[in-house]
C-alpha cells in the first residue's frame, strides 16, 4: 500500500448556459513555484483519510465546502514527481469537486489569484502534464453521466458511493 504525501484537487462548475468551467489558483509569493496556476493542493495529515484531506484542503484554501459542493470524485490518478526542495518523489492523489454554479472561492494566503476559465482554456493554461491528465478526466469521465457515478466518493465518509467490489465468492457484474 502506498499512501499518498500530498493531495490534489480540481474545482469545476457547469454554468446556466451549460459551459464547463475550472477554478485555476496561483502561488502567492514567497512559496515555492509562485505565480504557478494550479489546482487546490496540500497534505495529507497523519493518520487522516486521504478522500477527506482533499475536502479539507479545498475548505481552507477556498472557502468552498458544505451546500457549494455538489459531488466529490476521485480521479483515478496518482502523480508522482521530484521535488528538488525536498530531494524526493512525492505522490499526489488527484480528486475533484463539482461546486454550485454560482460558488465561487474565497482564497486562503496561500494564493493571491483566481480565475475560472473554460474547461479547454484551463487545459492549455497549466504547466504539468498531471494537471491536463487530471482535467481531460473532468471532461472525459465526469461530464458523462455513464462514467461519472463511478467515480464519485461520500463526502462525508470518502468511500465510493456506487461500484464497490464484490464480496468473496461472487462475480463482479
Amino acid at each position: 500500500m502506498i499512501r499518498p504525501d500530498l493531495v490534489d484537487c480540481w474545482i469545476f462548475r457547469v454554468t446556466p448556459a451549460g459551459e464547463i468551467e475550472v477554478l485555476l489558483l496561483r502561488r502567492a509569493p514567497g512559496r515555492i513555484l509562485a505565480g504557478l496556476w494550479q489546482c487546490v493542493s496540500g497534505s495529507v495529515d497523519g493518520a487522516e483519510r486521504v478522500a477527506l484531506a482533499a475536502l479539507r484542503e479545498v475548505a481552507e484554501e477556498t472557502g468552498l465546502r458544505g451546500a457549494a459542493i455538489e459531488s466529490f470524485y476521485d480521479l483515478d490518478l496518482v502523480n508522482q514527481f521530484h521535488e528538488p526542495s525536498v530531494d524526493a518523489v512525492l505522490v499526489s492523489a488527484v480528486f475533484a469537486v463539482r461546486v454550485a454554479p454560482d460558488a465561487d472561492a474565497t482564497l486562503s494566503h496561500e494564493h493571491d489569484g483566481q480565475r475560472w476559465l473554460p474547461i479547454e482554456e484551463a487545459w492549455s493554461e497549466v504547466v504539468w502534464p498531471g494537471y491536463r491528465d487530471a482535467i481531460g478526466r473532468i471532461r472525459d469521465d465526469l461530464l458523462d453521466p455513464a462514467r461519472a457515478p463511478w467515480f464519485e466518493l461520500d463526502p462525508e465518509t470518502g468511500a465510493r458511493r456506487v461500484g464497490a467490489w464484490p464480496a468473496a465468492g461472487e462475480a463482479a457484474r
